[in-house]
């Protein structure tokens, strides 16, 4: 029996999560990687504007390729994902990638590279991307305590945060610096790295159990959406994030013609408001485990989807013209970043962990890949969707339905279960 005096001894101080030796491979490559893709866009991005001098219409059909396979295949991958070893599929998509990348110098070094060859390319990494992404979320409660997701999530969000706000402006000097084709060897080389961090993941991963006869993958599918669609508190989860990818794909396809065309805010100043937002986003994943403990994993979520409506509302409702002056737009804009960036730190971080702990692990890929799909689909569309608006309505109309949009999203989360659950109380399920 524990003595009287043991309650008044302080608690040993947890670990920080990156001296757990398994996640600190699976972090390492995770952070190489989002620094590489993020050089990796801005390379892709110079090449089809000033190398194949591609048409808009030849631009959107490069950007679309990116979400393509999660249309098509993203619901069969995640069933896959939860028939195949995960940390094997991280490492051989690592190898894919780094492959795949090392074809694009031999291209531009032979004069081969044109439209179609760089549609093969984009679409193959989308492929491997998609494979990447459905094994790396569920995989994660198997290399950390479910108790530690919060942590281990933030820790994520921090590096791919930084990577995505210093990771362009890399690339750009880069490509100033050594020309295409050394960039592109250069993202070889950080996939091959990522690949052996990942091949050193010490992760237990119970043989999956035999399907029983007849029982095909589409089965498999429909027992994953029907788990997600039907758990009291996943279910508006997934709805909500649902509609926030609705809002999303509003405003975020707006902002920067809204920014650049209807303010004329200089591309110096463009580029501040956006690193406002990565800013923004740091400052979220790095207070959001702290936060998740004391408001609690529902709260949190709800906090993070009203704070996101904010910077929208402000945006639509504020007198902003061209004529502002440069000094105004760019604390209004990069305010709103921030807020928006903050928002998505807080919130992404609880939200994620809160699914990867809420989950058996049988059903974790087929769980995400449900929520993920249709996340893209619904982008998908609704990209196309602020076309029309934007076109009928204007740009203020738009971001006002943007917000609003928001606020629904923020409203299943209230009106529901979810608003009172808990980390610790997944964790032990």
């Amino acid at each position: 029996m524990p003595d009287a005096d043991d309650d008044a001894l302080p608690a040993a101080p947890r670990r920080d999560i990156l001296t757990h030796p398994a996640f600190a491979y699976f972090w390492s490559a995770t952070t190489i990687r989002s620094f590489g893709g993020a050089i990796a866009g801005v390379a892709f991005q110079v090449l089809i504007v000033t190398v194949l001098n591609a048409t808009p219409i030849q631009i959107s059909v490069l950007s679309a390729l990116g979400v393509v396979p999660y249309l098509f295949l993203g619901l069969i991958v995640g069933a896959l994902m939860d028939r195949w070893r995960r940390q094997r599929t991280l490492v051989l998509t690592s190898i894919g990638r780094a492959v795949v990348l090392g074809v694009v110098p031999v291209l531009l070094i032979t004069d081969t590279l044109t439209y179609w060859t760089l549609a093969a390319v984009i679409l193959a990494l989308g492929v491997l991307t998609l494979f990447a992404d459905s094994a790396a979320q569920p995989l994660l409660p198997r290399i950390v305590p479910r108790d530690s997701l919060v942590s281990a999530n933030a820790r994520l969000g921090q590096s791919t945060t930084v990577a995505g706000t210093a990771g362009p402006a890399l690339g750009g000097l880069l490509l100033n610096l050594v020309g295409a084709p050394i960039v592109f060897i250069f993202e070889t080389v950080i996939n091959a790295v990522a690949a052996v961090l990942q091949s050193r993941i010490r992760v237990d991963e119970p043989k999956v159990a035999k399907r029983a006869a007849g029982r095909h993958i589409g089965h498999d599918i429909a027992e994953g959406m029907r788990y997600t669609y039907q758990h009291p508190t996943l279910r508006p989860l997934a709805l909500s994030v649902h509609v926030w990818f609705l809002g999303n794909s509003i405003v975020s396809t707006l902002f920067g013609v809204y920014v650049l065309r209807e303010l004329a805010l200089p591309a110096w100043a463009f580029g501040i408001a956006l690193a406002a937002g990565g800013v923004g986003g740091f400052a979220g994943a790095l207070i959001a485990p702290r936060v998740g403990a004391l408001l609690g994993a529902g709260r949190v979520i709800l906090l993070g989807r009203a704070l996101v409506v904010v910077p929208w509302a402000i945006l639509a409702a504020a007198p902003l013209t061209a004529d502002s002056g440069v000094g105004i737009l760019l604390v209004v804009v990069a305010t709103a970043q921030f807020l928006y960036g903050l928002a998505m730190g807080i919130e992404d971080t609880n939200d994620i962990a809160y699914r990867q702990a809420v989950a058996p692990d049988e059903i974790q890929g087929r769980m995400n890949a449900t929520i993920r799909t249709i996340n893209r689909v619904v982008f998908f569309f609704g990209a196309l969707l602020t076309g029309v608006l934007m076109t009928w309505l204007g740009y203020h109309w738009t971001l006002g339905i943007g917000a609003l949009v928001f606020a629904i999203a923020t409203l299943v989360v209230a009106f529901s279960p979810l608003r009172t659950a808990r980390h610790e109380d997944a964790a032990t399920r």
